[in-house]
């Protein structure tokens, strides 16, 4: 078999296994849920759970916090196919096995997808706490999935990312987020291959390229689902405020550490769910 068509064999291989298990559905949504929010997937009806692990030709993610398992059932009314956990590259993952998992939901049948993280503030007009909806994103990883032959021949190589984060998603997200009394706004997301945090040097210059959050993960995801036509929400908890954010005189500011991401997460729980329950409701 041509190398180009090894990817999309293991995606046919991996979508049969789980649709054995789960069997025929039709979802309204996927999502990933980053640090601190995979508690979500836990309140998902009538659930079934896959481990990463068990799909053929999956990865299984390392990272703290996050189960590394699908969960497929129902939440809010509707039939919803969550990641609870991803994979990142600072796992030692490639850009094709971190978007492994995106395009596996599409050919599961998910028209749409919600990615979501937490995420360091650049914008100081941002809080610790808030829900900032992703409108564009600044991919500084260096890389993208749809850069090999494999991934090139499932769909057109070409493809505009101009609204990646469609409009009419991040309409309602912010809409439902101000009807809950949910803070949040809307601004740019920057993407690091990470694991390590930022230096105060490197989000001046983030600043300057107009980025209001940075994190390490997402957009590998959002570029593969929407090479394959998947609508895409963004969705960023403010975990904390970036490196040297709130300095004085060029000294001091925010020093960001894993243990301040989950303990912050921990507290925002319940205001996530009812933003992501308000989102479905509305699909």
């Amino acid at each position: 078999m041509s190398s180009e068509n090894i990817l999309s064999q293991h995606l046919d291989e991996a979508a049969s296994y789980i649709q054995g298990i789960i069997g025929p559905r039709t979802f309204s949504l996927g999502l990933v849920l980053g640090s601190g929010l995979n508690p979500l997937a836990d309140s998902i009806e009538d659930p079934i759970v896959i481990p990463f692990g068990d799909v053929p030709h999956m990865q299984v993610s390392t990272a703290e916090g996050h189960k590394g398992q699908f969960v497929c059932g129902t939440l809010s009314g509707k039939s919803v196919l969550a990641m609870q956990g991803r994979l990142h590259a600072y796992e030692g993952y490639s850009s094709t096995q971190v978007a492994f998992p995106i395009w596996l939901m599409q050919r599961l049948g998910v028209p749409a997808m919600c990615t979501t993280n937490a995420a360091g503030g650049i914008n100081e007009q941002y809080r610790p706490g808030d829900f900032c909806v992703m409108r564009d994103h600044i991919n500084l990883t260096g890389r993208n999935p749809i850069a090999n032959p494999d991934a090139a021949a499932l769909a057109e190589r070409f493809f505009s990312m101009t609204d990646c984060y469609d409009p009419a998603l991040r309409a309602t997200a912010l809409r439902v987020a101000e009807e809950r009394g949910i803070r949040a706004h809307e601004g740019v997301y920057l993407g690091l291959l990470g694991p390590s945090f930022e230096t105060p040097a490197e989000i001046r210059a983030f600043r300057v390229l107009g980025a209001d959050t940075v994190a390490m993960s997402v957009v590998e995801e959002v570029i593969a689902a929407r090479h394959v036509g998947m609508r895409v929400l963004g969705i960023s908890l403010v975990s904390n405020m970036a490196a040297g954010i709130g300095a004085v005189d060029g000294a001091g500011g925010a020093s960001p550490s894993g243990e301040e991401v989950m303990v912050l997460a921990k507290t925002r729980e319940k205001q996530f769910e009812l933003l992501i329950r308000g989102i479905v409701e509305t699909l």
